[in-house]
């Protein structure tokens, strides 16, 4: 098998990709509107209650017409994953990897159309789009070659008179509750990376993404995964997926998602109920309030662009986008004119048209949320320098936003905001902005721009976050490349799509015979 190497994105410079991408988009157009069933084991279920799917940049715009579950599909859900688990924990490691495998090569032909669905599902512009997808393809050939590194004979000491082992099982049934900001990636490394290691899943997607989530199940359906294996419930968080968070008989939860709700998981995790025989494990990845150090000795154009690109691609809607630039007194003004210059210049509206750089941020909830932390930004004494409004269109458009002189502890310097807003606060010097940066209960993400190399290892002890970037931006984690997770209230370091991912899906069991 050749190493692992990551996808590379689609050159829509090209005239034949971008009428791929078009007729991709075209196609899901025309099948806008269709229902979607839940998917537990071989059923296909219709339940009497439902919701919509819309389009953010089109609002009324209905995507798809989805099944809302009960506590009895949740119930029926985990039955069927533990009675499904019990030949799957079995199948070797060897033929589970060959599945993922499959199902990239499944991507790689369908990418234009798992492109085309973001772009209209949850809004994203064609690059971070396909950037989601080839992420997703990512995922799925490194966790299977990282089954098949697992799954070898492990390193152990031996003593005279014994043969000692040590191997890697399985847990059990997983829930995996992904996000809708990253609807194909994040969405198929949680899942795949439980499903290979021979864990059943209860797969509940975002609300704001669910047809994502079926094309994924059709995916792994064509690569030949077993029915059963992954069952892919919809609904509320509040109700469905609280009931499979609380249920005795699930081993895991793997959650990507708010502050709020990662806790909440955690909470409820931690109890023990009747008839459960475990602690149960929480992989959670909770956001991040994340920065950008730009210290005097730096290109400022270089630096400027970086902070730009971090902090309005996908309007801000990354849990690694930079949402504070923190930067040395001596260059403040000069970087701040650049800054506003090249915000001004992005173009922003519906994304299925290309020279759309930003598009609609995803509900209508968001939409207010940002908006009212623009307001308290402002109230603050924060000095708004563009944007800070509503975009035109027919659907939930906010000009890219920056704010200038934010004052430490500033509601928008400490609060998750999720949107293009990027609050820009003054450091005396580069000691001070590190302080600055690390004082958030967040620790995802940053990047220091400095061409010093003493401040450089600086920042590398003291920048206290899971991914550091220098004079690079802060987004744009590659699967191998920049294992994936934050300290503090950004989770649990979960390291995805690094060599300790796995790990968090498995358990040791050692293993030791007299020889006589």
């Amino acid at each position: 098998m050749k190493d692992f190497k990551n996808e590379s994105y689609t050159d829509f410079s090209k005239p034949e990709n971008q009428k791929k991408m078009l007729d991709a988009l075209m196609k899901a157009e025309s099948e806008l509107g269709k229902e979607y069933p839940i998917i537990i084991a071989s059923d296909e279920i219709i339940l009497e209650n439902k919701f919509k799917s819309y389009n953010p940049a089109e609002k009324d715009q209905i995507i798809g017409i989805f099944q809302k579950a009960d506590r009895e599909t949740g119930e029926k859900a985990v039955k069927k994953a533990l009675n499904y688990f019990k030949s799957w924990r079995f199948t070797p490691p060897e033929e589970r990897a060959e599945f993922l495998f499959n199902a990239a090569e499944i991507m790689r032909k369908r990418r234009f159309e798992i492109n085309a669905w973001e772009v209209l599902e949850v809004g994203k512009g064609w690059l971070e789009a396909d950037a989601d997808v080839a992420e997703a393809i990512d995922f799925l050939d490194f966790y299977g070659r990282e089954m098949l590194r697992y799954a070898k004979e492990q390193p152990i000491v031996q003593i005279s008179g014994e043969k000692s082992e040590l191997f890697y099982i399985p847990l059990g049934v997983g829930v995996v509750i992904p996000p809708w900001n990253f609807p194909m990636a994040i969405l198929c490394g949680m899942t795949s990376a439980a499903l290979v290691t021979g864990n059943t899943v209860i797969l509940k997607p975002s609300s704001d993404s669910p047809k994502i989530g079926h094309l994924f199940m059709e995916i792994i359906k064509e690569a030949g995964v077993p029915a059963g294996m992954v069952n892919f419930v919809t609904g509320s968080g509040s109700v469905v997926g609280d009931y499979l968070v609380k249920h005795p008989q699930t081993r895991f939860i793997s959650f990507t998602g708010s502050r709020e709700v990662g806790l909440g998981i955690v909470e409820q995790a931690a109890i023990a109920r009747e008839g459960q025989r475990w602690i149960k494990r929480v992989v959670a990845e909770m956001g991040g309030k994340d920065a950008i150090v730009v210290d005097n000795e730096v290109n400022i154009d270089v630096a400027a662009e970086g902070t730009v690109s971090a902090a309005f691609g996908f309007q801000g809607q990354k849990c690694s986008a930079c949402s504070r630039a923190i930067v040395h007194a001596d260059i403040y003004d000069e970087f701040l004119s650049k800054v506003v210059e090249k915000t001004k210049n992005l173009t922003i509206g519906p994304t299925k048209h290309y020279e759309n750089y930003m598009g609609a941020v995803i509900n209508e909830n968001a939409y207010n949320s940002i908006l009212s932390y623009i307001e308290k930004g402002k109230k603050e004494g924060g000095k708004l320098l563009t944007g800070g409004e509503p975009a035109e269109g027919n659907g939930y458009f906010i000009k890219a936003t920056v704010i200038a002189d934010v004052k430490p502890k500033d509601t928008i310097e400490q609060e998750e905001i999720f949107g293009p807003v990027l609050a820009v606060i003054k450091a005396k010097n580069f000691d001070e902005a590190l302080q600055i940066a690390n004082d958030t209960d967040y620790g995802l993400t940053g990047a220091a721009y400095t061409q010093s190399r003493k401040k450089i290892d600086t920042a590398k002890r003291l920048f206290h976050c899971g991914n550091l970037y220098i004079n690079r931006k802060c987004t744009g984690a590659l699967v191998g490349v920049h294992p994936f997770g934050g300290f503090n209230m950004s989770g649990t370091d979960s390291k995805a799509g690094g060599r300790d991912y796995l790990l968090l899906f498995l358990q040791a069991k050692s293993v030791s015979e007299k020889i006589s």
